[in-house]
């Protein structure tokens, strides 16, 4: 059965990239060599690493909270490495919820007995219901603070990065270019999402002096939060969404080096720059530089931590060497469109990719949308089954996603996903129905 995780058809089929890597022996899954590093100024930063995940809930394997550095090879087919930052606001309660629950909620949202092909396919989803359930769990707390959250996820050569918020991830393939694997949510860098707000209820705004000019960052008002996306947070309002970014790509063999980093770092240090530091040094020593480089040009003024992360063939143990100033940032992806192969290497998958390919982006907060995936990916999930938290269901009892859809609209509003009550009011209120009376 062929999977194409990326619903427009612009992204590359899934079953071609892992067929290519079939046909080209790369068999081997790469080695994944991290480091940590932070400065504390709230405590409210905090960081995930599991290099050895198991793919079922419950059975997770190395990680922790503090600096520190690793190398493991992901040579078991059944486990997956997990490096995440969530950097919390208004108290460190969301954070530490959220680190010790989220990745659970999104293998719990995974069907079982999946091939390898299936399980990337089914992986975006996922992580929708996941950041969804983690935060109205968290919300049921009523504990008024929020994080941010970059989510990274590596199954072999192929990453997949959430995220919410404004801590970012950025890929340097090993033939030096950069590639944007997450977004940023802040309100002064997001048109499109304080359309988004203020549609569904709420005030984007400065701060206004006795009746001066706004000063500062665009804010959402209740609450002065200057971001769109985020986990908890239930002060602010419903339509500062959990709903989290997610791109999906596929590495060469040759591998490359990941850089996840709290805004801490992002405020200090351009991107280009961040990398320029770590030439040459291993994860753990690159990590170290980055921290210690942004306090230095700005000053300790908000936790900053970085976690390196480097995906390199087996046994070659240390970063790939890059000219200086060769590649470039790309914030979209190159792609191998299918008429540049001849039907034969179609057929087989054989067609060695250079560069980064993406498999699959959206950001889009609409659970309709994020949830709706087309067949056959979809049906590799319970029909009946709550598309959010998981929760089983007689048929008939589910609402289904779609049920507020115009008459007009394509979508069939009797056919699934479904939701159940209490989720389908989480949705009602992350699109401001609820704010409206429209329910």
């Amino acid at each position: 059965m062929e999977v194409h995780a990326d619903v427009d058809g612009s992204g590359v089929p899934l079953a071609v990239l892992l067929k290519r890597e079939l046909c080209n022996q790369k068999v081997e899954r790469p080695d994944i060599l991290f480091g940590e590093a932070r400065k504390s100024k709230k405590g409210e930063d905090f960081a995930l690493l599991m290099a050895n995940c198991h793919r079922s809930t419950g059975e997770g394997g190395s990680s922790g909270s503090g600096g520190g550095s690793g190398v493991d090879n992901a040579g078991d087919d059944d486990t997956i490495s997990v490096f995440a930052i969530f950097d919390g606001h208004n108290g460190s309660a969301a954070a530490i919820y959220t680190r010790e629950n989220l990745i659970n909620n999104v293998l719990a949202a995974i069907p079982p007995n999946l091939t390898n092909e299936e399980w990337t396919a089914a992986l975006p989803r996922a992580l929708v219901a996941g950041f969804v359930k983690t935060d109205k769990d968290f919300q049921a707390k009523a504990a008024r603070s929020g994080t941010t959250v970059t989510f990274v996820i590596i199954d072999g050569w192929v990453v997949t990065v959430a995220s919410v918020g404004d801590s970012r991830c950025i890929l340097e393939s090993a033939e030096g270019t950069v590639y944007f694997l997450s977004a940023d949510h802040r309100l002064d860098a997001n048109e499109e999402e304080v359309e988004r707000v203020t549609a569904s209820g709420g005030e984007v705004g400065r701060i206004n002096i006795a009746g001066g000019a706004g000063i500062g960052p665009l804010r959402c008002w209740p609450g002065g939060l200057c971001l769109s996306r985020s986990i908890g947070d239930i002060d602010v309002g419903e339509f500062i969404v959990p709903v989290p970014h997610v791109k999906q790509v596929k590495l060469s063999n040759a591998g490359g080096r990941l850089v996840i980093a709290s805004d801490g770092v992002w405020d200090a240090l351009r991107f280009q720059e961040a990398l320029n530091y770590t030439r040459g040094l291993p994860a753990e020593a690159a990590a170290n530089r980055i921290v210690k480089e942004a306090v230095t040009s700005k000053g300790l003024r908000d936790d900053t931590t970085c976690i390196v992360v480097d995906i390199l063939p087996p046994e070659k143990l240390s970063p790939p060497l890059k000219r200086p100033g060769k590649g470039g940032i790309k914030a979209l992806f190159r792609r191998r469109p299918s008429d540049e192969m001849t039907e034969d290497q179609m057929d087989r998958g054989c067609l060695e990719p250079d560069v980064v390919e993406e498999i699959y982006e959206e950001g889009s907060a609409m659970l309709a949308r994020r949830l709706n995936i087309n067949y056959p990916a979809g049906n590799m999930f319970k029909l009946h089954d709550c598309a959010v938290c998981q929760l089983e269901m007689k048929p008939g009892e589910g609402i289904s996603v779609h049920g507020n859809m115009p008459k007009h609209s394509r979508v069939d509003p009797w056919g699934g996903p479904f939701l159940c009550s209490s989720c389908q009011l989480k949705k009602e209120a992350m699109e401001g129905k609820l704010h409206s009376g429209d329910s």
